[in-house]
């Protein structure tokens, strides 16, 4: 099987999944080749697992031009039997009249189908998201495939190095700083909790106000901000628990990252989480916009440790039995074979 994969994202949870899937596919003995941004920070995590090519795909430049006729060079060359576009802009620059099976992967729910013109099967996250696909018109095929983590324990960051101390109750966030991701309710629920801390690794456009809020809420001495990291697992295994304060959010690795670091975690019922997540058994589940509800949550699970172990145990036997790397993988690797075999 030889897949071509095209991936114009930058930073954030799709692009470790991203990582985690053409890592996972080499392992089952998948040629990839893949095209992507410059200067991507994961590039070396992928190095040994495909050959890449860069470029950038911009809608009206002459680049554009010169990036479609070097894929359609590296397509005669490599004869792949599928491609896979990863989300909007990837999938607009898919190849219309390519021998091979093509496939879009949506991390988001999309406003309209203009994008997937040269799409046969669209790839959707979460049943939500595929039964709003069908609604905007698709007649075409669809698939829901969830994603996986391979977050695992590992040694934590030294809590010295976040300027923490060593007893604190330390709550964990992370992802691409911007409104629906909630983290100013994080930060309001944190205020609302005696002596938690709260780490923040990511980044992200609203950065400046987040910090401004701490400021403004006078914890600016509880909130560290860790900009964005590639050791983010370090970071969830030196905090105690993992919160999710998105408004919005299909089903983002972050759904998994604290189960697959062995932390009990907090979730707004967003749409992934809802689907993914049991309230008492893998997390604990609080209204989105609630920012007494979360920080309720957080009270409990600094006072209860034993309910910080069951929701841990919970969390990883979800993983295990519905979101599993071999799980999702043998998922996909059964949709480019029934793909190709149309051909």
């Amino acid at each position: 099987m030889k897949v071509m994969h095209i991936h114009f994202g930058q930073e954030g949870g799709a692009e470790r999944f991203f990582v985690n899937l053409v890592n996972a596919l080499h392992k089952r003995g998948v040629e990839q080749r893949v095209l992507i941004r410059p200067g991507r920070s994961w590039r070396k995590d992928i190095e040994a697992s495909a050959t890449i090519y860069e470029g950038v795909f911009r809608r009206i430049s002459l680049s554009r031009f010169l990036l479609k006729w070097r894929m359609n060079r590296i397509l005669r060359e490599f004869e792949p039997d599928v491609i896979m576009a990863w989300q909007l802009r990837a999938s607009r620059f898919m190849p219309a009249h390519a021998n091979a099976f093509r496939i879009s992967r949506l991390g988001d729910y999309p406003q309209h189908l203009g994008y997937y013109t040269n799409v046969e099967t669209l790839v959707c996250i979460t049943p939500d998201m595929a039964a709003k696909v069908r609604a905007l018109g698709w007649k075409r095929d669809v698939e829901v495939i969830a994603n996986f983590t391979r977050a695992a324990p590992v040694p934590p960051v030294d809590r010295a190095e976040m300027q923490t101390p060593a007893d604190a109750f330390v709550v964990v966030g992370m992802g691409r700083f911007v409104k629906r991701k909630g983290f100013d309710g994080l930060i309001r629920a944190v205020r609302k909790v005696e002596g938690a801390y709260l780490w923040l690794v990511g980044d992200g456009p609203e950065r400046a106000q987040l910090e401004q809020l701490t400021d403004e809420l006078g914890i600016r001495d509880r909130v560290r901000f860790a900009g964005w990291r590639t050791d983010a697992y370090g970071f969830l295994a030196a905090g105690d628990v993992f919160a999710i304060n998105s408004s919005h959010e299909p089903l983002g690795n972050v759904c998994f990252e604290g189960w697959g670091a062995g932390k009990p975690t907090i979730a707004a019922r967003a749409e992934g989480p809802s689907w993914v997540m049991t309230h008492e058994t893998d997390a604990l589940m609080v209204d989105c916009g609630e920012d007494e509800g979360l920080a309720s949550a957080i009270r409990r699970l600094r006072d209860d440790p034993m309910l910080r172990e069951r929701l841990s145990a919970g969390g990883r036997e979800t993983l295990t039995t519905r979101f599993s790397e071999q799980a999702i993988t043998d998922a996909y690797l059964d949709l480019f074979a029934r793909g190709t075999a149309k051909r």
